[in-house]
């Protein structure tokens, strides 16, 4: 067999693999998102690293935003307008909610940026589009766990005791704002790589959000229904739920959980759709 004869034979039986662009409407592989695990492992940790990269601080960071903003709530809200606070010290109140509420805000705010942070390579490579999103907003837990540990500095610099009848809880409500945020993350990104304007709304619909959550204030401001349908917002629920579940705060609306457990899993399922029907088109457009 020549030379030229056993390339032709080597081309005719490499398996040849070819990428086409997804019908509308197919549902998420959720099988071939395992597959790419690896990948979703690197993205994370490539997101830790490089927010922290060449700062001078550091992971300092994460427990120094939701800092200085209970500081600052504590002075207007707490102090200057007496806004109640369940019994528990103004700070530690607004702190507690805090935790999980900049943990959802920073992986929204990331997330909704991944998809064109990440244009280069997802025009170059194959590789299942929903890791990019995920793992902005799966990164941001070092943070969470960062805040989560000076929350409970705080309470025993107060004397405030775990709630160890409640505490249990705390990770239902922590996967709330993991859901949250990731079901907020897809519909933004998708957005966001069709209509580049949605990167400059995205700070004003997260600290519109931030006075639409009950971080300030308790709920029990509100009376029936409105506390009920105010579990719409689904960091409501989120928020509430960790603070009744770390600090035993007065006892849950569990009409408000339910009702924002809903709302998230629809903004979840809808994202996630809108995402999946949107994704043959990021080539294109980013």
């Amino acid at each position: 067999m020549t030379e030229m004869s056993m390339i032709e034979h080597t081309k005719r039986n490499v398996p040849v693999t070819r990428i086409t662009p997804s019908k509308p409407w197919t549902p998420l592989d959720f099988r071939e998102l395992w597959s790419f695990r690896e990948l979703l492992y690197f993205f994370i940790w490539r997101d830790v690293k490089v927010r922290y990269k060449q700062t001078v601080l550091g992971a300092l960071w994460a427990i120094l935003q939701p800092t200085f903003t209970m500081i600052i709530f504590s002075l207007f809200f707490g102090r200057l307008a007496k806004m109640p606070s369940d019994n528990i010290p103004y700070p530690l109140f607004c702190f507690a909610a805090l935790v999980p509420w900049m943990f959802f805000a920073n992986g929204v705010t990331l997330s909704a940026n991944s998809l064109v942070s990440n244009s280069n390579l997802i025009k170059k490579v194959y590789f299942p589009r929903l890791a990019v999103p995920l793992a902005a907003v799966f990164a941001g837990l070092v943070d969470f766990i960062l805040a989560f540990l000076l929350l409970l500095g705080m309470m025993a610099w107060y004397q405030v005791p775990v709630s160890t009848s409640t505490i249990i809880f705390a990770p239902v409500f922590v996967l709330l704002a993991l859901i949250a945020a990731v079901g907020t993350g897809l519909w933004l990104s998708a957005m966001n790589a069709l209509y580049r304007d949605i990167r400059y709304a995205v700070p004003f619909l997260v600290q519109i959000w931030l006075f639409a959550t009950p971080i300030a204030y308790p709920s029990t401001l509100l009376s029936e229904p409105w506390r009920t349908v105010y579990g719409l917002n689904p960091m409501a629920g989120a928020v509430e739920g960790l603070r009744w579940a770390v600090l035993g705060t007065h006892a849950g609306n569990f009409n408000l959980v339910a009702i924002s457990f809903l709302s998230t899993t629809i903004l979840l399922i809808g994202g996630a759709v809108y995402f999946r029907y949107m994704e043959r088109k990021f080539a294109d457009v980013l």
